[in-house]
């Protein structure tokens, strides 16, 4: 009996099925001969309930199916935080992949490019991987059954960032491209949670150069607390771009909390964001 609970309340991912991981990319990863990475770790070194991914020089995606009597069709590539420094993959990544699961969304989640690469923009490995990602997922459709016009991209932090960029882009690449690429690699809609990086810090009225919204940029959510003295006002700022292209986008400054949370339970207001979360994205048809 008592092994029988633990399958019942465990996702339908980790009891029934082993997890599918998949190479982002087939060759070469583009632009890493030159670059001098560790080795891969994961660890809870600071026993603060965080689990750090670090010294990623082999990108992949994981899948986390949506049980068949859930299934939305929905698909949510989930994108942890860590500064482009790690990746935060439990509370930022696998925790918000149960979750997704929970609303009937089948979860992916990217494990990029960390730390940032000598001479280079700090985003531009991580955004090679999430393009890639976005056609990736794309590309199994059929196969996983999710609706390749209902493909998300949900970032924490850097990740918020790394989510703008991809939303924001003109849907160029800065790799070889291969028969994967012919998806398109800009998602259908994003969710940025407490995302960092956006305000450009020569001139705090602006947006950061490489986010550019105009009137094709995807439906956005996001989320921020007002305590988060650092990147509040880059968000504020994605809001006001978002409204000025007259593009759909919610956005929740919450009174009190601050940054880093992800799926933590919290005290504050803050930390119920999945359920707003949620019912944005079942307003805008994306769960239908």
């Amino acid at each position: 009996m008592k092994l029988l609970l633990i399958l019942i309340t465990l996702p339908f991912w980790s009891a029934y099925a082993e997890l599918l991981t998949l190479p982002l990319w087939t060759g070469e990863v583009p632009g890493e001969k030159d670059q001098k990475v560790g080795e891969e770790k994961v660890e809870d070194r600071n026993n603060d309930g965080i689990t750090r991914t670090s010294n990623v020089s082999k990108p992949a995606i994981t899948l986390y199916p949506a049980h068949a009597d859930k299934a939305t069709g929905a698909a949510v590539i989930v994108a942890p935080g860590g500064g482009y420094g790690i990746l935060a993959s439990k509370h930022e990544g696998t925790d918000v992949c149960t979750w997704l699961n929970e609303i009937g969304v089948t979860a992916v989640l990217l494990k990029y490019r960390v730390p940032r690469r000598k001479n280079l923009e700090k985003h531009h490995a991580p955004m090679q991987d999430a393009q890639r990602a976005v056609s990736l997922v794309r590309s199994k459709a059929s196969e996983w059954k999710i609706d390749p016009k209902r493909v998300g991209l949900l970032g924490f932090s850097a990740g918020g960032h790394l989510t703008a960029t991809v939303l924001t882009s003109d849907g160029s690449v800065s790799f070889p491209k291969e028969e994967v690429d012919k998806h398109s690699p800009i998602p259908n809609f994003g969710l940025l949670i407490y995302p960092a990086y956006l305000k450009n810090e020569e001139d705090p009225n602006k947006l950061v150069p490489e986010i550019s919204v105009d009137k094709n940029t995807p439906p956005s959510f996001v989320v921020i607390a007002h305590g988060d003295s650092r990147f509040v006002e880059g968000t504020a700022l994605y809001y006001l771009a978002m409204h000025r292209a007259k593009r759909d986008c919610e956005l929740h400054i919450y009174g009190k909390g601050g940054h880093g949370y992800g799926m933590k339970k919290i005290p504050q207001r803050v930390g119920e964001w999945t359920t707003q979360a949620g019912g944005w994205m079942k307003e805008m048809g994306y769960l239908d």
